[in-house]
């Protein structure tokens, strides 16, 4: 008993300390700087919540990114060259877009990683840190396409592209392989402390 009870506990201070990262990433703009590229961490806290909590803590965390995301970056301002001209002239769909790409990629690196635990841990981790940007920046994709006439009108036109070109590779292309590599960098070995950390706990409640 004191034992589940010490893992829920662990378990809440864990989210609530995530969830507390994710934001702080969001409203100080925290990126990794390769070359000329900017890339977001924010995923880094979403995927290594989904392994060690679960799909549910991983889609919580996505949701509080996303929304904070449009929050900040559109309704705010926080970035207007981009997320601002897609809220002024598409705000519903701008919403979907910022909440349900973060949302779903937190769900499902969680459920890739509980797929694959029972079979290898190690893919377990690399599946899930893997999941996330892929679903983050397919649904950005999908979601822009959605809004193409916006895009098309705004950006697209203008440099003489068509939609899915800018949104492959003027918006999500270098982003994506950058962050692609860097979830799988990082993730596996947070992972990995994270086992020791838990083994080390539960020894120490034994």
């Amino acid at each position: 008993m004191a034992s589940k009870n010490f893992s829920k506990l662990r378990n809440m201070v864990l989210l609530a300390a995530l969830t507390a990262i994710v934001l702080v990433l969001q409203i100080t703009g925290v990126t990794v700087r390769i070359m000329a590229t900017n890339i977001n961490i924010g995923l880094i806290p979403i995927v290594f919540g989904a392994i060690t909590l679960g799909p549910a803590a991983g889609a919580w965390l996505g949701l509080v990114s996303g929304v904070s995301t449009f929050i900040l970056l559109g309704v705010m301002g926080g970035d207007p060259t981009f997320t601002v001209i897609l809220f002024n002239n598409a705000p519903f769909m701008t919403a979907l877009i910022c909440i349900v790409k973060t949302t779903a990629a937190g769900y499902l690196s969680g459920l890739a990683y509980r797929i694959l635990k029972g079979k290898s841990k190690l893919a377990a981790l690399f599946a899930a840190a893997a999941t996330t940007p892929i679903v983050n920046t397919g649904l950005f994709i999908l979601g822009g396409l959605l809004i193409s006439d916006v895009l098309a009108e705004n950006f697209a036109n203008g440099m003489g592209q068509t939609v899915v070109y800018f949104l492959v590779f003027g918006v999500a292309g270098i982003n994506f392989i950058l962050e692609f590599a860097l979830n799988i960098i990082v993730v596996p070995a947070l992972g990995k402390i994270v086992d020791v950390v838990t083994r080390s706990a539960y020894s120490k409640k034994k």
